[in-house]
């Protein structure tokens, strides 16, 4: 059971970094690029594709990095409360949900400032 739960709490961050980062290819996604001297090219064929869909991308990429910090946050709690001869979750997995959560948080403020 707690295998299907990491699952979900997995795909909630990562549904909610790839909506991030539809939402913010058209803007923010290109700045951020250049301003760290990277290339963007590669994004002008993507943005139009996205540009159409921002809002939608927006409200999906909220609330599936919400749920996705929900879960985490009870993770943290189950983890705290465990006694210490059981294994009570990952911490590998906990912190690879933590950096996606703030790489999803940093794509979806930049789609909301770069408008």
């Amino acid at each position: 059971m707690r295998s299907i739960q990491n699952w979900l709490s997995g795909l909630a961050t990562c549904g909610g970094v790839l909506a991030s980062f539809g939402a913010a290819t058209c803007c923010a996604l290109p700045l951020m690029l250049a301003s760290a001297g990277l290339g963007t090219a590669w994004l002008g064929s993507i943005a139009p594709i996205f540009a159409p869909y921002r809002a939608p991308l927006l409200v999906i990429a909220a609330v599936l990095l919400l749920v996705g910090a929900g879960r985490l946050v009870w993770q943290f709690r189950l983890a705290r409360t465990c006694p210490s001869d059981a294994s009570c979750g990952s911490p590998i997995f906990r912190a690879l949900t933590t950096i996606g959560l703030l790489l999803g948080t940093a794509l979806f403020a930049g789609a909301i400032i770069y408008v």
